[in-house]
């Protein structure tokens, strides 16, 4: 009633109330945002998706160039079959959390840049054409300015053509996850 029916101001406040233990305790806080997390996404797209079990995997926390806490996103797949409207809110609803609660925003280095960027043409190329392939110059600003990072398992056989063994990222191999978010 406050903010009306799927208006996107709910599924921060669901994502909030269930990582603050609202409704019932966790066994740590990391399982309670996650939950917070996956109980969003199910809001804004109406339970119609894969992601609480497959496209939203999990998160980690990692330590910044500065050996601060920030927050790692991890996508097995997609979020919704069709349209991205619901893979770009899930990085709002992560980075909500991650501002509510005093996560410094991702530090890429230029080296997961240009991985990013290689990945998702790498993807495109030799996977599967991508619904929507943003430019090289629009993956960057993308992936130099995300609050999060997108991360991922990997899911493919191929590796990654340049910007391998990268300590923040802990696979060589296409992950789907990742490049789908992005695109």
């Amino acid at each position: 009633k406050e903010y009306g029916f799927l208006d996107h101001a709910v599924c921060l406040k669901i994502a909030e109330e269930i990582a603050k233990e609202k409704f019932c305790k966790f066994s740590s806080f990391q399982e309670a945002m996650d939950a917070g997390i996956r109980v969003a996404i199910a809001y804004t797209t109406l339970g119609v998706v894969s992601t609480p079990l497959e496209g939203y995997t999990f998160f980690k926390i990692k330590k910044t160039k500065q050996d601060t806490d920030y927050i790692s996103s991890y996508f097995s797949g997609p979020i919704r079959s069709a349209g991205g409207t619901a893979a770009a809110f899930s990085l709002v609803i992560i980075d909500y959390l991650r501002e509510t609660f005093g996560y410094v925003k991702y530090d890429p280095t230029e080296q997961e840049i240009k991985r990013t960027v290689t990945e998702t043409l790498d993807y495109h190329d030799y996977i599967t054409n991508l619904q929507y392939l943003p430019t090289g110059q629009e993956l960057k600003f993308i992936a130099s300015n995300l609050p999060i990072q997108v991360n991922g398992e990997p899911s493919e056989e191929r590796e990654v053509s340049n910007y391998k063994d990268l300590d923040r990222i802990e696979t060589n191999r296409l992950r789907s996850g990742v490049c789908l978010i992005l695109a």
